[in-house]
This record gives C-alpha cells, sequence and structure tokens, in this order.
C-alpha cells in the first residue's frame, strides 16, 4: 500500500510538472518571455506560486526544460527516420522528421531561439546548456553517420556529410526567418505552401540527378 501510494504521488509530481510545462510553453508563444510570470503561469495551471518553485527554482530552469524537451524530440523523430530509412521504407525520412520538427511551427522555433539567446547572454543555467548542446551535437553525429552511409551507397553527392545537416539547419532557420519578416508577407500570398515548398526542396537536397 505505502509503495503505490508513493507511485502515485510520483506520477501525480509528474503530471503537475507536465501541465506547468505546457502552460508556460502556451502562454510563451502568445504573450512573448518578457510578460510571461511564474505567477502567471501558477494561475494557469491553477496552482500556488510556490508549488512552482517544488518543480523549478526559476523561470531559466523552465525556459531550459522546454528547449530540452523540444531537442529531445528532434533526436527521438530523426532516430527514427534514421531507422526507416535503414529499413529501406524510406530513405528521405530523416529529412522529413528533422524539416517538420523545425518548421511545423515556425513561431514555436522563433520562441526557442529567443529563450536561448537569453540563457546564453544571462549566464544562466550553463552546465545544463552545456547538456543541451552535448544533444545537439548528437543529432548532428547520428546525421552524419548516416549521410555518410548514403553517400557511400551512391543515394546522395559525394559532398562532406556535414554540408547536408549544414544546409539542412539553413533552409529551416531560412524559412523560419522568412515567416516572420513582414516584408515578405505581400508576396508571399501563400505562406504554408511556400514552407511546405523549401520542406520538399530540403527533403531531396542532394538527390543524384536521374538520368
Amino acid at each position: 500500500m505505502a509503495m503505490e501510494k508513493a507511485r502515485l504521488r510520483v506520477q501525480q509530481f509528474r503530471q503537475r510538472e507536465q501541465s506547468i510545462l505546457d502552460a508556460a510553453l502556451a502562454l510563451l508563444l502568445e504573450q512573448g518571455e518578457d510578460k510571461v510570470t511564474v505567477e502567471l503561469i501558477a494561475a494557469t495551471v491553477d496552482i500556488g506560486k510556490g508549488t512552482i518553485y517544488k518543480h523549478f527554482t526559476s523561470k531559466s530552469e523552465i525556459y531550459i526544460r522546454l528547449l530540452f524537451d523540444y531537442q529531445q524530440a528532434l533526436k527521438t523523430q530523426m532516430e527514427e527516420g534514421i531507422a526507416q530509412a535503414a529499413a529501406g521504407d524510406d530513405y528521405t525520412a530523416p529529412a522529413k522528421a528533422y524539416f517538420v520538427n523545425r518548421m511545423s511551427n515556425p513561431v514555436r522555433a522563433r520562441l526557442f531561439q529567443r529563450l536561448e539567446e537569453r540563457l546564453i547572454a544571462s549566464g544562466d543555467e550553463k552546465e545544463k546548456m552545456a547538456e543541451l548542446e552535448s544533444l545537439r551535437q548528437s543529432v548532428f553525429k547520428q546525421l552524419n553517420e548516416f549521410f555518410e552511409a548514403r553517400i557511400a551507397a551512391g543515394q546522395l553527392r559525394d559532398v562532406p556529410p556535414y554540408y547536408y545537416y549544414l544546409t539542412y539547419w539553413a533552409l529551416a532557420q531560412g524559412a523560419v526567418e522568412l515567416f516572420h519578416d513582414h516584408s515578405f508577407s505581400a508576396p508571399a500570398k501563400d505562406m504554408s505552401g511556400l514552407m511546405e515548398f523549401i520542406m520538399d526542396v530540403g527533403v531531396n537536397i542532394g538527390l543524384p540527378a536521374k538520368s
């Protein structure tokens, strides 16, 4: 009975923590980081401010956790895409996973960029920022190995493997900037269609020309 109660408390703690993160992300997307306070997050979740601090010591810790979850989701999706490609089901699966993750929500992507820049500028959560970079580098390493294998198999143009990953990043980052640049809102009458076109270009980068 005692073990069951302890298990239930842990489950409730984790669920509440996720509710805090979900509420924080929704508020940050809606109002921006300058307007979102711990009190506002607590009110949204319908808990006391003190309860927030049982989970997170500061807003910076909430920020880094959101960044970690985002990067971990990308890593998981990339691993699934690589496994799918290795099985011969779809060689473009890793690219699709990358671009969908980075470009499906440009507002979220821009928010996470700002949060990371804020954490770097403030010097907060230095150890966890280093862990975040390590996680990011592990995705880079996995992709490089995948590209190396595809190049060796003649499925991609023979260039240094990192060309592909950095081109992916440049396309996705450029698409996010394009989405937020109001000077392009008039000529880009179908922004969602344009985003899909950029994704398609990215997915097919480096494929050998058909004879």
